[in-house]
């Protein structure tokens, strides 16, 4: 007589929440589903694969629902794009070949907008075929609608009938590749289902592998991100219980891992950046609460990167030194002040003035981005010495004594051929700067200018956006003396991101930047360093080139294993700690 096996419901629901905990912090990966005939499906390769290598697989259905689909994303730790139907050639401003296949506008539509959208938020992102294709021509790269009739040459057999468990032809991969460092090799047998295929890759990626007749095998990006696709199914081994793909499974886990780890962090911490240019928009018609392609500071972008503040300054040029100049130089730091404080104002909801540290965490706790108010050169101050309080009043929270020339106040790193430093009436300026509660900005001082300074000043000083002269030898960075030289007297030195202070060889890229961070950490300690990125003042790195790629630079550092308390530290802690110094009363 045959048995069936019981299934006792009680001791499967307890067994389920005793094991639940160990898997509470697994990342979640979306995973986008085909729709076809008015039904929603997905082969089970795919959330098998994310299953074995250790993730939540997620299934998203193609909906229209833009609002829905920024929270969605909002909880996803990595994207996995699939394989499906052609893609509309429409929205790629293109009118059909006679050999397209299917196709699913509906489909292409939102996975557009979703790519594009988890693009902006750094999310992981594996593609698979079509998936690749979605990914490039989302992010400004093209497709071949049909390479047997597109490309030039002669064209392996790339549609196979073959079972698609098995490898079909075979790929040579760039040896300087992630793909290669993933796959652990540059030749790789791989199943081939498709007739569509990558023409030119998107900006900011790179084609590193393909076939023997050149049709291109996998992109991957080039700035350093956890973007990755292949243009064959990988996900199809698994079922014939062939691990060989499963490291392309594991590597988005692992990069979902640490976004999500980054992601948690951000909640915890205050993410401050000391410096942004973003004011010198001002009369180009700029938009911070949209995301605005022409500055790299807005709502939208601050949101993607998690960032929580900036000290957006009032910046001033260098010109004459006639009483006429200066009072214009004074009047246009009111100004810019002021449109700064009217663009909150337009986006109260959102984003508020900070004018203490306490200010800038109750703002985090309520939801709210902050902005602080600072002013680049003392230029602005004119010879008027009350102007120091009237601005101090106004909420500026630092202010760099100069920028790139001489003033009235001192003397500058860049054309000061006479080597000059502070001057009389500048040593009045930073002793009430002390007085009042303003932080002496030393970035863009000339070296006599700095020690002038440390020997003047009854409070700790900062520099706001300087990096590592023994890295990168340009004036506007600080020799190793001068780096312990601040942190002696208690301050901290922000590390720019302007490529020029980073390296001069070639663009820096984020790696450089943490090359910068690194030397400073060990000449200075931990508790003197910090990030002030100069957007839209210049900088902006291959990486990190705007505040929503921010949560890039926190995930670098958490895999060069500073700590939470350390990113604490960097990311405004050390910072905010001579900001209260300064601020406190005597």
């Amino acid at each position: 007589m045959k048995t069936f096996q019981t299934f006792d419901i009680e001791a499967e629901y307890d067994a389920l929440h005793n094991r639940f905990p160990n898997h509470k912090d697994a990342p979640v990966i979306g995973i986008t589903g085909n729709f076809s005939e008015g039904n929603l499906t997905l082969a089970p390769g795919y959330y098998t694969s994310i299953l074995k290598a250790g993730g939540i697989p997620f299934i998203i259905p193609p909906f229209e629902n833009t609002d829905i689909l920024i929270s969605l994303l909002d909880s996803l730790d990595g994207l996995l794009l699939t394989g499906g139907a052609d893609i509309n050639p429409l929205f790629l401003k293109e009118e059909p070949v006679k050999e397209l296949h299917n196709i699913n506008p509906f489909r292409d539509r939102q996975e557009l907008l979703l790519t594009r959208l988890a693009a902006n938020r750094q999310i992981p992102i594996l593609g698979i075929c079509r998936g690749m294709q979605v990914m490039n021509v989302a992010l400004g790269g093209s497709i071949y609608q049909d390479i047997h009739v597109q490309m030039e040459g002669k064209r392996i057999k790339h549609s196979q009938d073959m079972d698609r468990a098995f490898a079909s032809h075979t790929i040579q991969i760039e040896h300087d590749s992630l793909l290669a460092r993933i796959m652990k090799t540059t030749s790789l047998p791989v199943n081939s289902f498709h007739h569509q295929a990558i023409n030119e890759a998107a900006p900011g990626f790179r084609i590193s592998a393909r076939a023997a007749d050149q049709v291109a095998e996998a992109i991957e990006s080039t700035e350093y991100k956890s973007m990755l696709g292949v243009q064959w199914h990988p996900e199809c081994f698994i079922l014939n219980g062939d691990e060989y793909m499963m490291p392309l499974f594991e590597w988005l886990l692992q990069e979902a891992t640490s976004f999500r780890t980054a992601k948690q962090m951000h909640r915890r911490i205050l993410t401050l950046d000391t410096h942004c240019d973003t004011p010198m928009f001002f009369g180009q018609d700029i938009n911070f609460a949209t995301r605005d392609a022409k500055i790299k500071v807005d709502l939208h972008k601050m949101t993607e990167g998690r960032q929580d503040a900036t000290i957006m300054v009032a910046y001033l040029a260098q010109k004459e030194r006639t009483d006429e100049a200066l009072l214009a130089a004074t009047a246009k730091a009111d100004q810019l002040l002021n449109e700064i404080e009217r663009m909150v104002a337009m986006n109260c909801t959102a984003v508020d003035i900070a004018y203490t540290p306490a200010d800038l965490y109750r703002l985090k706790r309520e939801g709210k981005k902050a902005i602080m108010l600072g002013i680049e050169n003392g230029y602005a101050i004119g010879k008027d010495l009350t102007n120091v309080e009237r601005f101090r009043n106004r909420g500026v929270v630092y202010m760099t004594l100069c920028h790139n020339g001489n003033n009235d106040i001192c003397g500058s790193a860049r054309y000061n051929d006479a080597h000059i430093g502070v001057t009389p009436f500048g040593e009045q300026v930073i002793r009430e700067m002390n007085r009042t509660g303003m932080m002496v900005d030393l970035s863009h001082a000339g070296e006599q200018t700095f020690y002038d300074t440390l020997d003047i000043s009854s409070k700790p000083v900062v520099c706001s956006h300087s990096s590592s002269r023994a890295l990168c030898d340009h004036p506007r960075n600080l020799t190793d003396e001068q780096l312990k030289a601040i942190a002696r007297k208690g301050g901290v030195v922000q590390v720019c991101l302007y490529s020029g202070f980073l390296r001069t060889d070639a663009p820096a890229t984020i790696c450089d930047a943490i090359e910068h961070l690194h030397h400073m950490v060990n000449i200075m300690g931990i508790e003197h360093v910090g990030i002030g990125t100069d957007f839209d003042g210049d900088g902006g790195i291959i990486g990190c080139n705007d505040s929503s790629e921010l949560i890039n630079l926190t995930r670098r550092m958490l895999y060069e294993r500073y700590s939470e308390n350390d990113l604490r530290l960097i990311w405004g802690g050390n910072f905010l700690r001579v900001m209260e110094e300064v601020q406190k009363q005597d």
